[in-house]
Formats: structure tokens, sequence, C-alpha cells
């Protein structure tokens, strides 16, 4: 496998889709992680990433040999009272963590969302995925709350943390 640290962090392209969407069909059908427990359809993925493309909506990947093998998208909240927000996603596929790729991953996106004039940005984890709060924190997302047996995966119920990083 190669080095993750030579693993290049690039903006999302639209010749990145299917891969990307093999990626979060990967991770999803983990069943731990995301709030999918599979990938939509790829004719559903296909306009999200292209929607993230010409509205400048962060969204960087992790290539190796010409597959993502990471993600991290920042989605710019719609409406305008909100607009100055945007929600994070991301994952890695097996393999790939626990060797600082997602900290490399969320520093591009956080980064691109600051460039692009967004205020806040916060996200929702599963309070049992410890080693993604820590990845969190470490760059600078705060605790905001719990939203108690949020998540329902397989008959157990799972909170919900809110964490967020306010741009000052």
């Amino acid at each position: 496998m190669t080095s993750t640290a030579a693993i290049p962090i690039e903006s999302i392209r639209e010749e990145h889709i299917e891969s990307f969407h093999k990626a979060l069909d990967t991770v999803s059908r983990e069943r731990k992680y995301l709030s999918f427990l599979e990938a939509p359809p790829l004719a559903d993925v296909r306009p999200f990433v292209l929607d993230n493309i010409e509205n400048g909506h962060p969204q960087v990947v992790a290539v190796v040999d010409g597959e993502v093998v990471g993600w991290c998208d920042i989605r710019r909240h719609p409406r305008p009272t909100a607009a100055h927000c945007g929600t994070l996603g991301m994952g890695i596929i097996p393999g790939y963590r626990e060797k600082g790729l997602g900290t490399r991953l969320i520093r591009a996106a956080v980064g691109q969302a600051r460039d692009r004039g967004f205020h806040r940005v916060e996200l929702h984890v599963h309070a049992d995925n410890l080693r993604a709060i820590a990845l969190y924190e470490k760059v600078g997302f705060v605790r905001e709350g719990v939203a108690r047996d949020a998540v329902r995966i397989d008959g157990l119920f799972v909170d919900s943390i809110s964490m967020a990083v306010v741009f000052g």
C-alpha cells in the first residue's frame, strides 16, 4: 500500500464520481460510521457531486491508482439564514485509516470552506466512533450536544454527537 503521506488530496472532478460512489458504498456497508447503510444509486450521487463542483461546495478526495480511497465534503446550507454554515461528511475505506489521511482530508476541505466564506462547519458523528471524534477535536471541532438514540442500525440505538468549528 502507498504511504498515505504520498497520496494526493485533490478537489473532486467529474471523472472521480464512479470511484467516489464505490468508496461511499464500501464505507456505508460497514454499517457503523455513516447514516447510509449502502450508497445511494449512482444516478443520485452524480448530481450531488456535480452540484458540489458547480456551486463551490468543498469536496476533496484521496486518490490511489485512479481510485478514491477517502473523501471529505462540506455542503453549504441552502436557506439564506443558514448559508454561512456547512455540513461535513467524510469517509475512508478500510486499509487507509489511522495513517493521517483523515487529518489531511478534513484540513483540505475545511480550508476550502474558510476560503469560500463559510463561517461555521458542523457535523454529526456516532458517539461510539471514538477515532472520528478524536480527529474532529484535533482539527478544532467542539462538541455542542448529544442527540440520544438518534441512529438505529441493526436494531441498536446509538447517540449522535453534534460538533462544529466556527471561524473567527
